[in-house]
């Protein structure tokens, strides 16, 4: 893209600059997150399957998998041990009985919001420090990262 001035950044330049500090900066933070949960934690891929079951409601492997980008295989023993722990049900679909269907329990929803609620709880601390207006910056630039993760 031809800039309008020889001194000024082309968009193109300073789009990718923006999306690399954004980039560089949730992934730092995701990392902070992950390490600041407790030793009992759930794994990433069990938050993953009980958070999408949450949104989207009783899925089929296929349907949790595909929204992770993964291959049902590899969340086998992931949703076997979801349902050991007693966080999932799964039941045998009505219009295919070869097709399972899972879906959170009252104790998997509650192991989620525990497990939110701890890291949000040290989010909230990180937080404590900032002005108004910069709590207010991230307000908003939540927001529009899950209008841009939507996309």
């Amino acid at each position: 893209m031809p800039s309008s001035s020889p001194s000024a950044p082309e968009p193109w330049a300073d789009l990718l600059a923006v999306a690399a500090g954004l980039r560089q900066g949730t992934t730092r933070l995701a990392r902070r997150v992950r390490t600041v949960r407790s030793t009992g934690a759930l794994s990433t891929n069990k938050i993953s399957v009980l958070s999408h079951l949450r949104r989207h409601g009783p899925s089929t492997p296929g349907e949790v998998a595909y929204s992770d980008r993964q291959q049902p295989q590899s969340l086998t023993r992931v949703f076997a041990e979801l349902e050991r722990e007693g966080l999932v049900a799964r039941v045998a679909a009505a219009e295919d009985r070869r097709q399972s269907i899972i879906t959170i329990t009252d104790a998997g929803v509650r192991a989620l919001e525990e497990d939110v609620a701890e890291r949000d709880a040290w989010l909230a601390g990180a937080l404590a420090p900032l002005s108004e207006t910069e709590r207010e910056v991230l307000r908003l630039a939540a927001k529009l990262m899950d209008r841009i993760a939507d996309s």
